[in-house]
């Protein structure tokens, strides 16, 4: 699948099949999530992938009760655990870069999942200390999002987005590019 294609087709995915995914999948969306950019080409963001059913449980059991991808984590053949270690980033002007360079990373794995044909769902409200507890994450790795990993049960449209022109100032805040 080409580049804008993967971008334009993502969506967050709820419902999955059970077909396991193949290890050569998960090492690809893994290695696209490794070339992501970070600051100071620290690379802090760290993975954790969950297929064994039991311990994907684990996961699960963590999602906060009312999220809607409580139920996509039980139905999604794999899960993946972004983590990441803020002293292995940095901050600056009260920016801490762990939070950016591990979202961009795990982009990175979400359009290189869309490109493969599997589904991603982006999911921050969870019980980290349950997490660290089950997965024997180290002291200091942040648990920052998760995402059940698998085929999705049908295609679905993407959402709809803002326009440009709601998002997207040239030159000055609020200006339009146009001349």
């Amino acid at each position: 699948m080409e580049f804008f294609e993967a971008v334009e087709k993502r969506v967050s995915v709820r419902r999955y099949r059970p077909d396991p995914v193949s290890r050569e999948d998960l090492l690809r969306v893994l290695a696209a999530a490794r070339r992501a950019p970070s600051w100071e080409n620290l690379q802090c963001a760290r993975f954790l992938v969950v297929t064994d059913p039991g311990k994907k449980n684990a996961v699960f059991e963590a999602v906060h009760e009312g999220n809607p991808a409580k139920k996509a984590v039980a139905a999604a053949p794999a899960a993946v655990l972004l983590c990441a270690d803020p002293a292995d980033s940095g901050s600056r002007a009260g920016l801490d870069y762990f939070l950016v360079d591990a979202g961009i990373a795990f982009e990175h794995l979400f359009l290189a999942a869309a490109a493969l044909g599997l589904g991603t769902c982006w999911v921050g409200v969870f019980d980290e200390a349950a997490l660290k507890k089950a997965f024997g994450i180290p002291e200091g790795t942040r648990v920052v999002a998760l995402t059940p990993l698998g085929y999705p049960e049908k295609q679905s449209s993407p959402r709809p987005r803002k326009e440009l022109s709601e998002l997207v100032h040239f030159e000055t805040w609020g200006g339009t590019g146009k001349k």
